[in-house]
């Protein structure tokens, strides 16, 4: 497979592999992409849940970013866990200056396992500015009740968040409805001129850790490698589902995806 495109992803470190940096970093390269990283906390946890957590200074987070790019310029990034407000105005001062283009943000607030993972200041910045800086925002149904103020326990409820999100000054965004009850997964395209619905079979399984992270670095990789942000979409929900069915079942909580589900190696390596 040849390097379609080069990624930088700013997000934290997961030692499990299964969500975060390690789950983006493993996402671009199955996709085709050259994965380069500002990583923003370290964390020690497992498929269980989240021992502890170290954060990484802003300084140092600009310094990742403006000199990594300084080198090998990105065709995209992603941007995922930002624990702070200071962190945030850091990080959207160095894209700034790196001039940044095809931007995808995750919005991670809470892990998996349910631990907070930024503050209500965070909060606040990225529904006030950050949203406005990018081409696409990626929450999941949880995150887009944080952000928007509402209770979301439909489609419908998912389509007026993600136009309140529209209206709030992002350009696209894809809401995601694997946290709603049914035996149907819906995830909502939505931007100033179009709706389009992408609905899946639920699979029943707990390894679902980092599904969130690995979708939002495949949109992203698709979208440096030139597909339309609706058709990166597209793609990014089809490889992460493949990936879920093909799960390893690793660990005693809930285990990661098989992000290799689109490896096809040379026999000659084997």
């Amino acid at each position: 497979m040849k390097i379609k495109s080069k990624l930088l992803i700013i997000a934290g470190s997961d030692s499990s592999g299964g969500a975060g940096i390690q789950a983006d970093i493993k996402t671009a390269t199955s996709l085709g992409s050259y994965a380069m990283t500002a990583i923003t906390a370290l964390t020690a946890q497992n498929t269980t849940g989240v021992l502890s957590i170290v954060k990484i200074s802003s300084e140092e987070i600009s310094k990742q970013i403006e000199y990594t790019a300084k080198d090998i310029k990105p065709d995209a990034i992603k941007i995922g866990m930002l624990h702070s407000e200071k962190v945030i105005n850091a990080v959207i001062k160095s894209l700034k200056k790196i001039k940044a283009k095809k931007i995808i943000l995750d919005p991670v607030m809470v892990t998996t396992s349910g631990v907070k993972l930024i503050d209500q200041k965070a909060i606040i910045k990225i529904r006030k500015q950050l949203i406005k800086k990018v081409e696409l925002i990626t929450p999941n149904v949880p995150e887009a009740e944080i952000l928007t103020n509402l209770k979301i326990q439909s489609v419908s409820d998912m389509i007026f968040a993600a136009h309140k999100l529209i209206n709030l000054g992002a350009k696209n965004v894809l809401l995601k409805g694997g946290h709603l009850n049914g035996k149907t997964i819906t995830d909502i395209f939505v931007n100033k001129k179009e709706i389009k619905i992408f609905k899946n079979k639920k699979i029943p399984t707990k390894n679902l850790h980092g599904s969130g992270c690995s979708l939002s670095s495949a949109i992203a990789t698709y979208f440096s490698c030139g597909k339309t942000l609706k058709k990166s979409c597209e793609l990014a929900i089809n490889y992460v589902n493949h990936s879920i069915k093909s799960n390893p079942k690793y660990g005693k909580g809930n285990g990661p995806l098989n992000h290799l589900i689109s490896f096809k190696i040379n026999k000659k390596y084997l």
